[in-house]
């Protein structure tokens, strides 16, 4: 089925470059002058990705993201001319899967897109049926949800990806090249505080459970039970 793309940004021509060559690779677009107008367009029918732009009139993009995050695990992507670390932080904090500061290649954006549908495809479509069971922590491959006791954790489609990833291989430490290899799946250059900042939210998702996520100095993350440390 074709994905649809909302696009906000108050560039004309950026908003079309972008449209343009995502609708050459077969998804649907549509496009906003601000971030209000995305929004209210998407509590009325939500897409299947946002793609913001920081600074617009109106409401800026960090806080639309913040806003669509609120209610929804829809995958977010931030594009903007602002390149300082607060930015890149913050965007990656509060909730969004991706972060690009213009000029940017549009090759290279529809080739995240891409990788974040089908880094969730993938993970919808595994062989295995069964629920990843660790600690008190049960994950649904299948409706993607997790689970702690009879509380349920709202994860992003990263944070969901990364932590049924470290579930899978839990008996050992993964390193930050394997999560950039796996979990985002393109081959341009992460910034690696991107893992960083993923993992300081799920931490703090994960206070309520008996999961925790311990830092391997100089190498990577793995899994412990509290207790058992």
């Amino acid at each position: 089925m074709m994905k649809t793309i909302y696009i906000a940004d108050d560039d004309r021509n950026t908003r079309n470059i972008i449209g343009s060559f995502l609708k050459n690779d077969g998804f649907f677009v549509e496009e906003f002058e601000s971030g209000d107008d995305l929004f209210k367009k998407f509590l009325v029918k939500p897409a299947d990705m946002a793609i913001l732009d920081i600074m617009m009139n109106g409401t800026d993009g960090l806080a639309i993201c913040s806003q669509i995050r609120s209610c929804s695990n829809m995958p977010i992507i931030i594009v903007s001319a602002r390149d300082s670390e607060l930015d890149r932080i913050t965007g990656i904090t509060i909730g969004s899967d991706d972060y690009l500061v213009k000029p940017f290649s549009p090759i290279e954006l529809v080739v995240r897109v891409k990788s974040i549908f089908r880094r969730i495809d993938l993970n919808a479509h595994k062989d295995e049926k069964s629920p990843l069971l660790y600690g008190n922590i049960v994950l649904d491959l299948d409706v993607r949800t997790c689970f702690s006791d009879s509380c349920e954790i709202t994860l992003t489609p990263t944070e969901f990806s990364l932590i049924a990833y470290m579930f899978k291989y839990n008996t050992r430490a993964v390193s930050r090249e394997e999560l950039l290899e796996n979990i985002w799946k393109f081959n341009f250059e992460v910034d690696t505080r991107a893992i960083d900042d993923v993992l300081k939210r799920l931490r703090k998702k994960l206070l309520i459970t008996n999961v925790k996520i311990s830092s391997v100095w100089g190498f990577g993350f793995k899994l412990k039970l509290e207790g058992n440390e």
